[in-house]
């Protein structure tokens, strides 16, 4: 009863508008304190006590620092000239196909990915450049802004990635490992959306096509070579093992400012104050969320919430398979219609539990959840993607979400070979750490 209650009052907040940190968060402490669910020997004092520590205990973790310092160095590639360098060089490259500045905004936010670990924030570095770039070549503003949405949306999927981090400290599981996984992954999903975005373009006579010059290649490549250093630095440091995730974003944040600043020269330090407030106001209402969702957690393992799981899946009868893809069908669902972070935060404590039962390797469980609300974030009425684009278009959310259900059904696509063919995700953690 009082799990039923407690998801109820969530919901029904949500639905009433009240924030997602809050939300989560207030249904917990109410039901806590509340006469009668916990033993009478249970003083408020103590239960006060306990809110304030499980609060703190949220976030007390030194890889969450990963989140506020990737939100940084998101804000300063947004800002520092990186992204528009790294679209010049793109384009370059495959702007004489049909459909090439779409496939050039879709390479350039895989790049991008290897830098900010944010899907929001690569939706924004990239979309200010080439929506309206693409806008003025004949693209529809509303495929413009759907391709970069969907460009975004690999942000969190190619490391470094936020959700990862997230998942790897709520779990315990290897934060390396996951980035290992979600490479392949990844790059299956950026070269569908530009085999999407390019037949599309060819169909319906999108764009403008530009002669091929290696001698513009090269002027772009020469522009853009300390962008395309960043996530090799970033990348290179995390897999190979030489820093940790943490340490890789404040390097992150170190290389972009000395790009923005001492390279480029688009970034001003007059700026960089702003900027980090802007970042850092973001970063807190993510670790907000954490702290609100530990608490939610904490109250549902106390109410049996694992063992209503465990007896509920025994009842279905499902052999391994079979409840993996239901697993994947539930999150689908809950990231259309909630928040990445709360969705994360929320889900995986309870379907982490179903690994022995569904018979995956939890790193490679981990990848399929991440993707998931990778998708969601690219599907109404929540994705974060979708906002980002339509208010840099000037579109309404109708629009942007006709335009990007083909490569919304093809991330689906990628999603079911992820799921039943292991070996897409697991071979680099297996190379690499196993």
């Amino acid at each position: 009863m009082i799990i039923v209650l407690l998801f109820g009052l969530m919901f029904t907040l949500m639905a009433l508008g009240l924030p997602v940190a809050l939300s989560i968060g207030l249904p917990a402490i109410g039901l806590i304190v509340t006469p009668g669910v916990f033993p009478a020997t249970a003083s408020l004092a103590a239960l006060g006590q306990t809110i304030v520590q499980q609060l703190f205990s949220g976030v007390d973790s030194f890889d969450l620092l990963a989140v506020p310092l990737f939100m940084i160095a998101g804000a300063l590639m947004e800002t520092g000239g990186i992204s528009r360098r790294l679209i010049d060089f793109c384009s370059s490259l495959v702007g004489w196909a049909h459909g090439g500045l779409a496939a050039a905004a879709i390479v350039a936010s895989m790049i991008i990915a290897g830098i900010s670990g944010s899907a929001a924030a690569d939706t924004a570095a990239i979309g200010a450049v080439v929506i309206p770039a693409m806008i003025r070549q004949g693209y529809p503003a509303a495929f413009a802004a759907a391709v970069v949405a969907a460009g975004g949306a690999i942000g969190v999927i190619i490391p470094p990635s936020i959700p990862m981090v997230i998942f790897g400290f709520m779990t315990n599981i290897s934060t390396s490992q996951l980035f290992a996984g979600g490479m392949l992954v990844g790059l299956l999903l950026g070269l569908s959306f530009m085999a999407v975005a390019v037949w599309i373009s060819w169909r319906k006579g999108y764009g403008q096509r530009v002669p091929f010059r290696w001698t513009e290649v090269a002027r772009t490549g020469r522009a853009a070579a300390w962008s395309l250093g960043a996530p090799v630095v970033v990348l290179g440091g995390i897999l190979s093992g030489i820093v940790t995730v943490t340490e890789a974003a404040a390097l992150a944040v170190f290389y972009a400012l000395l790009v923005g600043t001492l390279i480029n020269r688009e970034l001003a330090w007059k700026d960089l104050p702003q900027l980090i407030i802007k970042s850092q106001v973001a970063a807190g209402g993510i670790l907000f969320i954490i702290a609100m969702a530990k608490i939610f957690g904490w109250l549902l393992a106390m109410q049996q919430g694992a063992r209503l799981l465990d007896v509920f899946v025994n009842s279905l009868s499902l052999p391994p398979t079979g409840l993996l893809l239901l697993v994947m069908a539930l999150l689908l669902v809950v990231g259309c219609v909630m928040e990445t972070t709360a969705a994360l935060l929320l889900m995986v404590p309870v379907l982490a539990l179903l690994t022995p039962q569904m018979m995956v390797d939890p790193v490679h469980f981990g990848v399929l959840v991440v993707v998931n609300l990778a998708i969601g974030m690219m599907t109404p009425p929540v994705g974060i993607c979708l906002f980002v684009s339509c208010g840099i278009a000037g579109i309404s959310l109708g629009k942007i979400s006709r335009a990007v259900m083909p490569l919304v059904a093809v991330a689906m696509l990628d999603l079911l070979i992820a799921a039943l063919w292991p070996p897409l995700t697991m071979w680099l953690p297996t190379l690499l750490y196993r």
